[in-house]
């Protein structure tokens, strides 16, 4: 039977009225809609319902997809799904990022932030995702993040197709005089078989924009899908590869000028002493300029070229205020584990009797273990960027940014005008995994817009500024222990895991006057929330302020808790005797979709049979972000160092879209994460940053890059994500690898401190 959405008019028509030439359909809100952003903006022969889909006159076909595109291919997906049920192809439709709205809010961004892990679907645990979804939508929260765009618009986009067609299909029957039911659509026209007769969607826009919408919307069976569930061409290639001028540092206005920022490299501090003036002399500068927001205080040069500006900003002479956090990086792993010494914490699994469980335990069947992991930059190819232009009260900022509405509202704060006064552009990222999620770029670059005269000022970050300024994955460490039963099975577990809170560094940098409501799930997602089964477990997380600016990095906390677990449990397989594969089956027998892919990926590596010698592999699994994720790791040891030969990844998505973009972003993740298991990590001197380059927080190169194969499963019946699902299993999968081959239980990260890699 086919999916059916329900239409009332009013949700539907989001106030709009058809203009002769064209019209843009899209999905209903089944409650009060958000103002359509779309119908200030239209070109001459295009109208609007709704904030999702235009048809022109001349049948062009706009999709509006409005998440940010930083080369995980969301702008494939999302307009391969309103091209499905609009039945056109998708090299029909052009795809454009929609202005900043709260019309295009994320629901499913937040619907998994609860205390409840993605299979558990009690009345509580979906009460509870309702109820954070809800928040979405209320906040107007317009955001790339979680992985979870493609599940958020799964079904808007499609309603939007489908809803557009049905309509155009109406007024084509009053303008051929024949039933709806005997017409077809394909490729943009709609046809009457009997009488050989066809029009054009543009052909009907208008007269289908007068129209009632449906009360029902049918979507495509997927035995029907023709687009949906193959790989696609994705429709940003041609620009990336002709370098057509799509990203933040691409910006090109009339009149423009350039500036760059040198900010404290101490977090919170200010200048105790500065001589601007070498600066201020120098050519090509135009001014030096103060800057002080909530990210941090420091000057901004704005000059007549970037080079002047980078120099001028070299030039200015400056003391700065000392941290009031531990000076250096011993100081912090100090109170990282100062915090785990501590009693308390929050319990985000509590199973069985634990105490009860380690008050006999044997020495023989105990396993204790401690980890730890820094600090790490995102390190994105495109530095920070953003242009900004304020003229005549009204603020417009060209930004590579992941939260379009919250862009617009801070930079309304540092211009002093009201948010209906600021246009965000959003433009291609290069690179995001959450770093994009920050307001420091655009906010800096609109402080420089107040001083430029109505001129627009693109403002580049230098690669230092960058790495030495940026919101990192938070440094964490954690204390584990385990006593094993007879059968070499652990009967109890637990974890305690100390770290940063993500969530309060986002809200003292973007609304401090709002304080966290609850304890930092990020701080032990990836260990509380696995589809293990153990009579007796707990996980708590520890919140520990380090004082240095923690931020969203591709898959957060899962990032250190997938190491930190997964390890863990390989230790407990060693110390019982157990094979890792063999024990993970025992422990996740309750979990279909974590069994099936344990499975799969230990077939496709040929796990346990005979390697050559001087080559070992490594297992690790991770539930995240709705996908449920099994990774290989082959190394060998060669006379330069250990060689990372293959890695096999199985993962179980619920449905699959595009499996070639979901190829690409399990390679990517798994690239992501061995590259900061290899070797990534940002370490502290005199309270500042001592990594400022590629050159000492470098990237696994092409090189060193093994190779992949990759099974996507669909078996779990909800749909998961896939932009950072890759990345937590890698780490552990490597570093028991490394434990396989040379013995070496590494348990502080990088593993480049005990081991070298060739």
């Amino acid at each position: 039977m086919a999916s059916i959405g329900k239409i009332t008019r009013r949700a539907f028509l989001i106030g709009a009225t058809a203009i002769t030439g064209g019209i843009a359909v899209g999905y209903y809100l089944y409650r009060r809609p958000y103002p359509n952003p779309l119908e200030d903006e239209l070109a001459e022969g295009e109208a609007t319902f709704n904030p999702y889909v235009k048809i022109a006159g001349d049948g062009a076909i706009t999709v509006i997809a409005p998440r940010a595109e930083m080369g995980q291919g969301i702008s494939t997906t999302l307009a391969a799904l309103v091209a499905e049920e609009l039945d056109v192809p998708l090299e029909a439709v052009t795809v454009e990022h929609g202005p900043a709205s709260y019309a295009y809010y994320n629901s499913e961004m937040l619907a998994e932030g609860g205390p409840f892990p993605f299979w558990d679907e009690s009345i509580m645990a979906e009460t509870v995702r309702g109820a954070m979804g809800g928040v979405g939508k209320v906040l107007g929260l317009q955001g790339t993040g979680g992985s979870s765009s493609t599940r958020d618009g799964f079904d808007r986009m499609r309603q939007a197709g489908a809803a557009a067609r049905q309509m155009l299909v109406a007024a084509a029957a009053t303008s051929l005089g024949v039933a709806a039911r005997d017409l077809a659509t394909g490729d943009g026209r709609i046809t009457h078989a009997a009488s050989g007769r066809s029009v054009g969607y543009g052909d009907v826009a208008a007269a289908a924009a007068e129209l009632d919408p449906p009360s029902e919307v049918v979507l495509k069976q997927r035995a029907d899908w023709r687009i949906l569930g193959k790989s696609q061409n994705r429709v940003d290639m041609r620009d990336k590869v002709t370098g057509a001028p799509i990203f933040g540092v691409d910006v090109v206005q009339p009149d423009m000028l350039f500036g760059t920022v040198r900010m404290s490299p101490r977090f919170w501090q200010k200048a105790t002493r500065a001589d601007l003036s070498k600066a201020q002399a120098m050519p090509g500068v135009v001014k030096v300029v103060p800057i002080d927001t909530t990210y941090g205080s420091g000057f901004g040069v704005i000059a007549d070229n970037t080079w002047a500006a980078f120099r001028a900003a070299e030039a200015i002479e400056v003391e700065w205020g000392t941290a009031g956090y531990p000076a250096d990086s011993a100081g912090m792993t100090a109170r990282l584990k100062e915090a785990l010494a501590s009693p308390g914490g929050n319990s985000a699994r509590d199973e069985g009797d634990v105490d009860t469980a380690f008050a006999d335990a044997p020495g023989e069947r105990l396993v204790e273990a401690e980890y730890e992991v820094p600090f790490l930059a995102h390190m994105c190819m495109e530095p920070m960027t953003a242009t900004a232009r304020l003229r005549d009260g009204v603020l417009d900022v060209w930004s590579p940014n992941q939260f379009p509405t919250m862009t617009r509202q801070l930079c309304a704060d540092v211009a002093g005008i009201e948010t209906d006064k600021v246009n965000v552009h959003t433009t291609s990222l290069g690179g995001g995994f959450g770093r994009r999620g920050e307001m420091d770029f655009s906010m800096y670059a609109t402080a420089l817009a107040r001083e430029a005269g109505g001129r627009p000022v693109k403002v580049t970050w230098t690669r230092e500024e960058d790495t030495r300024h940026d919101t990192y994955r938070p440094a964490a460490a954690g204390r584990f222990r385990a006593r094993l039963g007879s059968d070499g099975s652990p009967e109890a577990v637990e974890m305690r895991i100390a770290s940063p809170s993500v969530v309060a560094g986002i809200l003292r940098r973007t609304f401090p006057s709002i304080s966290p409501m609850g304890p930092d799930k990020s701080i032990v997602d990836g260990a509380c929330n696995q589809p293990y089964t153990i009579p007796h477990y707990r996980v708590t997380g520890i919140e520990a302020d380090l004082g240095v600016p923690v931020g969203f990095w591709r898959a957060v906390g899962n990032s250190f808790n997938g190491f930190f677990h997964e390890c863990f449990m390989d230790e407990i397989a060693e110390r019982g005797g157990t094979d890792p594969v063999e024990l993970r089956r025992r422990l996740m027998k309750d979990y279909p979709a974590a069994l099936a892919v344990v499975d799969k990926v230990a077939t496709m590596s040929d796990w346990g049979s005979p390697l050559a010698d001087g080559t070992a592999k490594g297992f690790a699994f991770t539930l995240s972000f709705g996908s449920w994720v099994g990774e290989v790791v082959q190394v060998s040891q060669s006379d330069a160092g250990l060689r990372i030969d293959k890695v096999w990844i199985a993962a179980d998505v619920g449905t699959a879209l595009d499996p070639g973009i979901l190829e690409a972003q399990l390679v990517s993740g798994a690239i992501y994460g061995l590259s900061a298991a290899m070797g990534q990590e940002i370490t502290f001197a005199d309270g500042m940053v001592e990594q400022s380059n590629f050159h000492d927080h470098d990237a696994m190169r092409m090189h060193q890059c093994p190779a992949f194969e990759v099974a996507i499963l669909e078996n779990f019946h909800k749909m998961g994500g896939a932009g950072e699902i890759g990345t937590p299993p890698a780490l552990p999968a490597l570093a028991n690898a490394v434990f396989a081959l040379t013995g070496k239980r590494i348990r502080t990260l990088p593993l480049s401190k005990e081991v070298s890699f060739a």
